[in-house]
C-alpha cells in the first residue's frame, strides 16, 4: 500500500504553520507575488524581511535539490515560448486578481475571505481548462 499521499500532507500542515506563523508574528499575508512585487518597489523599512524571504525559497529549493536531485522532479520539456507567455500571463493574472495562488489558496481561504474563495475557483478552473485545451491541441503532452 501506497504512503505517498502523506508527503502532501505533511507539507501542507508545514504550508499552513508557516502562514500562520507569518500572519500572528508580522501581520503579513503570506502571498508570493505581493511579497516580489513589495521587494521590487520598495518602501523603506519594508523590504528585508521580503529579500530575506525570498532568498530563503531560493535557499530552501536548492538545498533539498542537493540532498535529493530527484526529489523535486525533472524539469518539463516545453517550448520556451509557450513558458515566456505563461509567465506573463501568470504575472498579469496576480495583477488582475490582486494577489497570487499561494495568497488567494492558502491564506486567504484560511481567513474565511469571500473574494479569495472565488479566486481560487476561477484560477483552478481556468489552470484546468487551459491543460485540456492544450493537450487537445497537441501544445501539450
Amino acid at each position: 500500500m501506497s504512503i505517498e499521499w502523506i508527503h502532501a500532507l505533511i507539507g501542507g500542515l508545514i504550508i499552513g504553520a508557516a502562514v500562520s506563523v507569518m500572519l500572528l508574528m508580522n501581520g503579513r499575508v503570506t502571498g508570493i507575488s505581493g511579497i516580489i512585487n513589495g521587494a521590487i518597489s520598495p518602501q523603506k523599512g519594508d523590504t528585508a524581511w521580503r529579500l530575506l524571504f525570498i532568498a530563503g525559497l531560493l535557499l530552501g529549493g536548492l538545498a533539498l535539490r542537493s540532498l535529493n536531485p530527484e526529489i523535486l522532479g525533472s524539469s518539463p520539456h516545453s517550448n520556451p515560448m509557450i513558458t515566456l507567455v505563461a509567465g506573463l500571463l501568470v504575472g498579469f493574472g496576480t495583477i488582475m486578481g490582486s494577489g497570487c495562488t499561494s495568497g488567494h489558496g492558502v491564506c486567504g481561504i484560511s481567513r474565511f475571505s469571500p473574494r479569495s474563495l472565488a479566486a481560487t475557483i476561477t484560477f483552478m478552473g481556468a489552470g484546468v481548462l487551459s491543460v485540456y485545451l492544450l493537450r487537445s491541441a497537441g501544445v501539450l503532452p
